[in-house]
């Protein structure tokens, strides 16, 4: 009997004390993590990486590095993340370029969007703003259809490249307001926004994010914004549909990836950590002044949100017979 005892005894502290040596997992993150961004800095995708990227630092008490891998409307970056490892050191701020427009522009794309990468946390939505300089003719909606037509082909539009969703917004109002204008791509907000205030080209929809600072300053004239609701941070600015444009919706929006691989662990880590990043009131209150709004959420509402936005973006594709060279 009391061998009988010693034995369930013994039995019972080996188990005690081999669970902590087998569950143990290596702490996370155990280096530097990256989050890749597909546009050059000083445009919305760069602004909201930082700021995760700054409190995600606070709070991983390790170092997380906002690396701009410009080109392709955000497509390069998108590729080379999908071919790195999936062990969490390497994110991407992933755009509806990268998984809405690129899939159904490039049918040569190089990544598969539901294989190469796991969906982790929806970082915000933001409207498009028709912008200008403060010196523009044109400081409505009706005021630049009206110039459109009274010079067609000539006026220009800037984006943030070939593909891109200020590129999509431009051809969606095109084929709204039955005008034609010249596209101009740029390598991403930044360097359009300079132009835009240099005189070299004459608007764009670009991202409420990356315009924000500079209509604030008074370097650029807001003329509309892209979503059906005013956002919160311009709410002076009308909407397109507003402006005579019924249903006129074309939003911009970031989120966090990994790797096609990334542990579930690790990708509700980050989930858990992002969304509590979005909750905090200095994080709110600049999300809301670039407009990014409908961020957080689970990491299956992201999945299926970027299913929804693939469907979305196909349709105009197709009903407007868009082609993006190659």
């Amino acid at each position: 009997m009391q061998r009988r005892q010693f034995i369930r005894t013994a039995g019972v502290l080996a188990g005690t004390i081999a669970v902590p040596r087998l569950g143990a997992q290596p702490t996370w993150p155990n280096g530097p993590v990256r989050i890749l961004v597909g546009f050059s800095p000083g445009g919305g995708t760069d602004a909201l990486a930082r700021v995760i990227g700054a409190k995600l630092t606070e709070i991983w008490k390790q170092q997380v590095i906002v690396e701009n891998k410009a080109g392709a409307a955000g497509l390069l970056a998108a590729e080379y993340t999908a071919a790195q490892p999936s062990d969490g050191s390497t994110l991407l701020m992933a755009h509806i370029n990268s998984h809405a427009l690129g899939p159904v522009l490039q049918p040569k794309l190089r990544y598969d969007v539901d294989r190469d990468f796991v969906p982790i946390v929806l970082v915000g939505v933001t409207p498009n703003l028709l912008i200008a300089q403060p010196s523009s003719s044109a400081r409505t909606v009706a005021e630049v259809v009206a110039l459109c037509k009274a010079e067609p082909g000539r006026v220009t539009f800037g984006s943030a490249g070939a593909g891109s969703a200020q590129h999509l917004a431009l051809e969606m109002f095109k084929q709204r307001a039955n005008v034609d204008a010249v596209h101009v791509p740029y390598k991403g907000s930044g360097p359009l926004l300079a132009d835009l205030m240099g005189g070299q080209i004459q608007f764009s929809f670009d991202t409420m994010t990356a315009a924000t600072p500079h209509v604030k300053s008074g370097k650029i004239l807001a003329i509309a914004q892209t979503r059906a609701r005013r956002a919160k941070g311009h709410p002076t600015v009308p909407t397109m549909q507003e402006s005579g444009f019924a249903g006129f919706e074309a939003t911009t929006w970031y989120g966090l990836v990994g790797p096609g691989k990334l542990p579930t662990p690790i990708a509700d880590r980050i989930n858990q950590d992002v969304n509590a990043v979005l909750a905090m009131p200095d994080v709110q209150e600049r999300l809301d002044t670039y407009g990014a709004e409908d961020g957080g959420g689970s990491r299956e509402k992201f999945q299926q949100f970027i299913a929804d936005e693939r469907v979305k973006w196909a349709k105009v594709v197709k009903d407007g017979n868009v082609k993006v060279e190659t």
